[in-house]
């Protein structure tokens, strides 16, 4: 059957593809893509305490992801955002709050429940768009030409339609023991971009997607992984490739470029690990040395959750109390570690080089 962009697509093919997926062109970069990240998990595992990185790199991958979308904040209005106690917030940086809090939501649901769900994604896109948003139940959606407002592709139509296809996506993904996982990983965003179903949000709920089915087959312990840097990155290529797939079937480039991204990203996110390892280990010995009085491993610790921390930080952490709080925080920002700034009735103090260090 010959694809019309401007008809729905409930001829979507469901999973697994008929066409020869894992060619050598293919298993050849999964191989490095896979080293990549088994490099990554095992980097990550070195950290004493893993928690640490999550809010950080977790936040970039909000920020990035939502970017895609056309939802723009900065590093600086993020970061201070998650930490104030400020109403003022824009309703951009909001979103990409959102984002962190499905993405992080989504990781602990599996825990408890380790398969994914359609009713986890339906819970994923609520929390992104702070509604009670399921599954698309009204004709007319379809994905159009920026200037021209011309369809160029119309995802599949009708609720009963998209929760079959759904269905299929979910057991692939959970069941599938015949293919790469990295292969799969292409193979399920390629199908939940394609099905579209949602009314909106459904590029960000895919991605979440991405990082989910990652530590659901243990490839990552913490959903670290950002791959939406490199999606930014090569944007105009991402959105080709999906409609070359549907439109002629060509399969090996559009998974040749998601390993890709894991392979890129993994190394980026490594790297990024040890610079802040570096920066933790050398602000260690600075505290040792300069304040040796208030010095404790948890202390630095809470320093390096997310760029900008408060007293209450670590008085939560039992690191001491309120007013010993603020000497602490003082005390690090009177040797150059910390630098304080008042946001609405609040005192923030910004951890000056890691800020940089993930903004880089």
């Amino acid at each position: 059957m010959t694809f019309d962009p401007k008809k729905p697509y409930n001829d979507l093919p469901l999973l697994p593809p008929k066409a020869q997926i894992e060619t050598a062109t293919v298993l050849k970069k999964a191989i490095s893509a896979a080293r990549a990240l088994g490099e990554l998990k095992g980097l990550g595992r070195t950290i004493p305490n893993q928690a640490m990185l999550v809010d950080s790199l977790v936040l970039q991958e909000a920020k990035d992801s939502s970017a895609i979308e056309n939802i723009v904040t900065t590093n600086d209005l993020l970061f201070r955002s998650y930490v104030a106690n400020d109403g003022h917030v824009d309703p951009a940086t909001k979103e990409v709050l959102r984002y962190r809090e499905a993405l992080w939501g989504g990781f602990e649901s599996l825990k408890a429940q380790p398969a994914i769900s359609t009713d986890l994604l339906v819970n994923i896109v609520q929390k992104i768009k702070q509604n009670e948003a399921g599954i698309r139940n009204v004709p007319g959606t379809y994905i159009g030409n920026n200037i021209t407002r011309e369809a160029i592709y119309t995802p599949p139509d009708g609720e009963g339609v998209l929760r079959k296809k759904l269905d299929n996506l979910v057991h692939f993904m959970n069941t599938d023991a015949t293919l790469e996982p990295l292969v799969t990983l292409a193979l399920i965003h390629y199908q939940f971009e394609a099905i579209h179903p949602f009314l909106d949000g459904n590029g960000r709920t895919g991605r979440v997607l991405g990082i989910l089915f990652l530590t659901s087959k243990g490839l990552l312990d913490l959903p670290v992984l950002y791959l939406s840097r490199y999606i930014i990155k090569h944007k105009p290529l991402y959105y080709t490739l999906l409609r070359n797939v549907t439109e002629n079937g060509a399969w090996e480039s559009w998974i040749v470029y998601m390993l890709d991204a894991v392979e890129q990203m993994s190394i980026v996110t490594r790297d990024n690990i040890v610079m802040i390892r570096a920066l933790m280990d050398e602000t260690i010995g600075r505290v040792k040395t300069e304040l040796p009085k208030i010095y404790s491993k948890e202390l630095v610790e809470t320093l390096f959750r997310q760029p900008y921390t408060k007293s209450r930080f670590l008085v939560e952490a039992g690191i001491s109390e309120r007013k010993t709080a603020s000497t602490y925080l003082h005390e690090l920002e009177r040797i150059g570690i910390l630098k304080s700034e008042k946001i609405g009735t609040e005192i923030l103090y910004l951890n000056t080089r890691f800020y940089d260090l993930l903004s880089h």
